[in-house]
């Protein structure tokens, strides 16, 4: 999804007539109103003139890159003013990139299907680290340190059957459709598939050691009944508890 952000009505209409071919595009006629559409819908990134009324394009940028809910959402900035003084200016409020009209429209298109591509692979590097080691992330920008907080605040409450979404958004001072906006966005995972997975693979790891029942480990990583823990292992590794709990056995004992 991208948010439009354009006073000019023409220039609006020709970008949006041009981006719906690739993308689904939603527009806002001045960055008052880009702010309550990019809080209300959440958008992959932002297109937005600096020249606008109400408030322009870099108080909305600004805006947007000082509030936890939305900092994660990339910004292009468009103008028609020239000279690197006034580059500079819309680069350090946080905009991933900057054009100049007029533009080659195409040039447009090229960085936001950059931008886009650039989200697929860090939420893909965030899975994969999740995978191997869910603590392990090294605090680094703004989406790192989400993943790492959420991460944490799942772990904290491991062995609490009650802990739901409504908690771990509280506790991330977010919404629940920011926080599943952007945990789907960087994990490819909702709160509660998130939850379940950081859970399961505690479980193994617990089932690795070999010191306590299935019972027991379902108990500790939060699961209401056993039956539910052994029916969510074998969707999540393809293999029921029991039998995982054997195969290591029988490794320790090669």
């Amino acid at each position: 999804m991208v948010l439009l952000v354009e006073d000019n009505d023409d220039f609006r209409f020709y970008l949006k007539d041009n981006l719906k071919e690739h993308f689904h595009v939603i527009e806002a006629a001045n960055g008052k109103e880009g702010w309550q559409k990019a809080l209300a819908l959440h958008p992959n990134v932002i297109v937005s003139d600096i020249s606008m009324p109400e408030m322009n394009g870099i108080d909305l940028c600004q805006k947007l890159k000082n509030d936890r809910r939305t900092t994660h959402i990339p910004v292009v900035l468009l103008t028609a003013l020239t000279g690197e003084e006034q580059q500079l200016r819309g680069l350090t409020t946080g905009a991933s990139d900057y054009l100049t009209k007029p533009f080659n429209f195409e040039i447009l298109l090229s960085k936001l299907k950059n931008i886009l591509v650039q989200q697929d692979l860090m939420r893909k590097t965030y899975s994969k680290q999740m995978e191997v080691r869910p603590s392990a992330i090294i605090i680094d920008s703004p989406d790192e340190l989400f993943v790492n907080k959420a991460l944490q605040v799942i772990e904290r409450n491991i062995g609490n059957a009650e802990f739901s979404v409504e908690e771990l958004s509280s506790e991330m001072c977010m919404s629940r459709v920011t926080l599943y906006k952007r945990t789907l966005l960087l994990t490819g995972k909702s709160p509660v598939e998130l939850i379940r997975t950081i859970r399961l693979k505690r479980a193994r790891q617990l089932l690795e050691n070999g010191y306590l029942t299935i019972s027991q480990v379902s108990y500790k990583v939060g699961f209401k009944s056993q039956k539910y823990f052994t029916k969510s292992f074998k969707s999540e590794y393809n293999i029921l508890p029991s039998e995982y709990l054997a195969s290591k056995k029988e490794e320790t004992v090669r």
